[in-house]
This record gives C-alpha cells, structure tokens and sequence, in this order.
C-alpha cells in the first residue's frame, strides 16, 4: 500500500450562506427589481413594418402606446394587408420590449438562475 502525502489542515466545507444573509440580499433584489420595472415603464421601443407604413410604440411593460398607419394604406381594398402588418409590428414590438426588460433583470441578478439565487438549496 502506498503513502498518500499529507497536505495538512482539514478539509474545507463549502461555505453555505446564512438564511438572515440571504433573505436581506433577496429583499434587496426584488427593491431592484421594482426599480427597474418603474424604469422599463418609462422606456418605450417604436417598431415599423410594411416598409414604414405602420409603426407601433410599445412600453417596457409591454403596453402598446401608440400605432400609426401611413394614410395611403386605408384603401378598403388593402384592409386584410393592413390587419396582417398591425399583427407582425405588434409581435414585433413585444418580443423587443420583452428583451429589454430581460436585458435589465439580467443585470441585476448576474445571470445567475434560482438555484444559484437560493445558495443552492433550489435543487433539493
């Protein structure tokens, strides 16, 4: 049988942080969180389609705003054309809007995902 060399000391335990800890750096994240879905109320992302003929502005909370159709584009002829580039600008402007609200939570918890939130106790 052969000797292992000894490295001294014990073994180190991972460090698991304390309830009080982690519910004070919890509570502090969801006031963050709260800030900035203030801040995503006040932000707006515009979205065109059609070329410019319809333009949709949406909110950080994914509120429509506002939407413009060019004039030239209420021809009762063009009516189904008109309803397919208000539906591809809407979905348009949400999938942003959800972007960037995901960009802004993304950097208040570091990317880090609930397990890593809840110092590891999330995969119990």
């Amino acid at each position: 049988m052969s000797k292992r060399p000894f490295r001294g000391g014990k073994p180190k335990k991972a460090r698991t942080p304390s309830p009080g800890n982690l519910m004070a750096q919890f509570q502090e994240m969801q006031q963050k969180m709260a800030q900035e879905q203030e801040a995503l109320a006040n932000e707006t992302v515009t979205v065109t389609s059609g070329g410019g003929a319809v333009t949709v502005v949406i909110s950080g909370q994914q509120r429509v705003e506002s939407i413009q159709i060019q004039p030239e584009l209420l021809d009762p002829e063009d009516v189904e054309m008109l309803q397919d580039m208000l539906v591809a600008a809407v979905n348009s402007a949400i999938e942003q809007s959800q972007a960037l609200a995901a960009q802004r939570m993304e950097g208040l918890t570091g990317g880090m995902g609930l397990n890593d939130l809840l110092g590891g106790l999330g995969g119990m």
